[in-house]
């Protein structure tokens, strides 16, 4: 019961994050007002949507962006309009392209890189699997196993 209570608290939350006084009457525009939102990042919530925190700069940008739609801005407009004041990190889904094609090559590079040390490493260990005695060791155990 206590699970459902909680699951249903975060559900609200999410649902209400839009207020009433916020949504346009053109159900176009609020469409896409709501698809442009979607993929903007809260600066506040960082791995929530503004469209879904209810932190008072995301209130301000799902205005913004709300604003900018009944002027007649187009959605890539919109998007560029914000994304020039509060930079890239605002976009929930950055750019793949200049600077940041580096961050998105970089993890599978790094990870190819370690799977080849990994092998490497792995492959010169087990070349060294010499377990036989020197004749030193063979006496000297000779001699311990003797003494008991």
């Amino acid at each position: 019961m206590k699970v459902w209570v909680i699951i249903l608290m975060f559900w609200a939350g999410a649902v209400m994050a839009v207020e009433p006084d916020e949504v346009l009457d053109d159900p176009v525009l609020e469409q896409r007002a709501r698809d442009i939102s979607a993929g903007l990042r809260c600066p506040v919530c960082q791995n929530e949507s503004i469209d879904e925190s209810s932190a008072t700069i995301a209130k301000d940008l799902r205005l913004l962006v709300r604003e900018r739609l009944t002027v007649g801005d187009s959605d890539d407009a919109v998007v560029a309009y914000i994304v020039d004041r509060f930079g890239e990190f605002v976009l929930l889904k950055p750019n793949s392209r200049g600077a940041n094609l580096i961050l998105w090559f970089a993890a599978p590079i790094m990870f190819l890189i370690a799977l080849v040390v990994g092998w490497s490493v792995i492959r010169r260990k087990s070349g060294d699997t010499d377990t036989s005695l020197t004749t030193e060791e063979q006496a000297r155990l000779d001699q311990i196993m003797r003494s008991d």
